[in-house]
């Protein structure tokens, strides 16, 4: 926050003439340091609580390896295989590639920022308000599809940034490899492709839409997303399904009215000014207008996430590319009128951004002391708790059946992170296989035929199981022995006996079910 004051005596470059783009600003070593800072406190913090319900998924997936789920692509579930090979049960390890991509991430935005005009000290900024930003310290923390699709829309947005400042359309082959890269890890990127071309469409230059490069590119995006494309076309699209899920609530950071008032907390609500700024900018700017379809690109995009329902993370790392027009903009406010006091303003923002987002998303707090409203605002805190204390949970109600039960007893969990978990942490407590109706667990296996004792968690209501089991009874709670609200604690532990009808005739049919 030092360098941009220092610079008062030098203002952002402008351009030569009204509408050519200004001038890439001066290379800065200050983003490589906040990128690594980043990275830092990433892994000191990558061991703390547990496995995320989605970290837990991401292993079962990495043992069945194939070039789609129902739900993702194979890219993550791939490099939890890598991780849980080179070092079995470690944290640390699993959530190094997320760690190393956040602090890409904030290397980018700063890169971003420079090719808008930046100098040296407001690339550092914008590379400590990437750095602070909700959507980084949360997806840098777990292994997840999120961190992946950050990089690789931040990746796309630089080369298109530099293709439309050079108007030259060799950058094109960037977004198309980004964009390709990522679609083996979900069908996000086709949406920033949408943004994108709707951008140029609206706001030009219409010429790239026939440019050979271009159109180089778009083929480079199909051959490296087909196997993912032909994977889904082959099982009928099933991301989709899950998509029409997420729709109707059916998922966590779901709902068009969470979507909409997550785009003003997901970076920070102190950095809604700074991005508001940098779309202004962008829109308005007549020195800028070479970058206008950044703008509609994010508009684009958000009208797509809130129209069909989508999470409201979807469109965060477009976020970060206005956050980075934005403090170019915003650097320029502060070295005018009362400059002292406007970059104090903007000082305690980021202190503010820093303090709170690091709370809220990151393990600072024991787990035995962690405050409510911390898991009321980010619920995946809450899904990173007392995943051992599950395991003894259901061990405990394993030990108390007869001999003969508990030797074809099996475990029905109503979602992959309670299967996941019992994968992981049940060969110790003696506790017999898991198996999940829930997206593409249910791909992995059915209980075996003669499978008639069953164990039954994450069914807050015992409807559906009275539905296939002749007896329902309640065993047990899970107890995870601190105090958290989250999916499973203090959850119902029901014992089934007596299947009503084969598994093979209800599984496809009932038990299966996806979001």
């Amino acid at each position: 926050m030092a360098e941009p004051v220092a610079e008062r005596a030098a203002p952002e470059q402008r351009p030569a003439t009204p509408t050519a783009p200004a001038a890439p600003g001066p290379r800065a070593t200050g983003p490589w340091m906040v990128a690594a800072t980043t990275t830092a406190v990433l892994l000191l913090f990558a061991g703390r609580y547990g496995h995320h319900r989605d970290e837990l998924y991401f292993l079962l997936c990495g043992r069945h390896l194939d070039w789609g789920y129902v739900d993702q692509g194979p890219l993550v579930p791939a490099l939890a295989r890598l991780a849980d090979t080179i070092a079995p049960g470690s944290l640390v390890a699993l959530r190094t590639p997320s760690a190393v991509l956040g602090g890409a991430a904030v290397l980018l935005v700063a890169a971003i920022a420079r090719e808008f005009g930046a100098r040296r000290g407001t690339q550092t900024w914008a590379a400590v308000l990437a750095a602070t930003a909700g959507i980084v310290l949360a997806g840098g923390h777990l292994l997840s599809t999120t961190t992946v699709d950050l990089l690789v829309w931040l990746t796309a947005a630089f080369c298109a940034v530099r293709l439309l400042r050079t108007a030259d359309s060799r950058w094109a082959l960037g977004v198309g490899l980004a964009l390709g890269v990522g679609m083996l890890n979900k069908l996000l990127p086709a949406l920033l492709a949408v943004g994108l071309l709707a951008g140029i469409t609206i706001a030009g230059p219409r010429r790239l839409l026939r440019d050979r490069w271009v159109l180089v590119a778009a083929a480079v995006f199909l051959l490296l997303a087909a196997p993912s494309l032909i994977w889904q076309a082959t099982h009928d699209f099933p991301q989709l399904s899950v998509a029409a899920a997420i729709a109707d609530g059916d998922s966590s950071y779901s709902g068009r009215l969470d979507a909409l008032v997550l785009q003003f907390v997901i970076i920070s609500p102190f950095t809604v000014p700074i991005w508001v700024a940098g779309l202004v900018a962008l829109l308005r700017r007549p020195a800028w207008r070479a970058w206008r379809p950044l703008g509609w690109a994010w508009l684009v995009v958000l009208g797509i996430v809130l129209l069909t329902g989508g999470k409201g993370y979807y469109d965060a790392p477009l976020l970060l590319v206005l956050t980075a027009a934005g403090a170019v903009i915003a650097a320029g406010w502060a070295s005018r009128g009362r400059a002292d006091a406007r970059r104090g303003l903007l000082l305690v923002g980021a202190v503010l951004t820093a303090a709170s987002n690091t709370v809220l998303l990151l393990p600072v707090v024991p787990p035995d002391r962690l405050p409510g409203f911390v898991v009321a605002a980010n619920y995946d805190a809450g899904e990173t708790i007392g995943w051992p204390a599950f395991a003894d949970s259901l061990a405990a109600v394993h030990r108390a059946l007869p001999p003969d039960q508990r030797q074809r007893a099996v475990i029905l969990t109503g979602n992959y992170g309670e299967a996941g978990a019992v994968a992981r942490y049940g060969p110790a407590r003696g506790l017999p296989r898991a198996y999940s109706g829930h997206n593409s667990m249910a791909d992995f296996g059915r209980p075996p035929q003669d499978a008639d004792v069953v164990i039954a968690v994450g069914f807050a209501r015992p409807d559906r199981l009275r539905g296939w089991f002749t007896e329902v009874t309640l065993a047990g709670r899970v107890d995870q022995r601190v105090t958290v609200d989250n999916d499973e604690n203090g959850g119902p532990i029901w014992l089934c006996r007596g299947l009503r009808r084969p598994w093979s005739q209800i599984w496809d049919t009932e038990v299966r079910h996806r979001g």
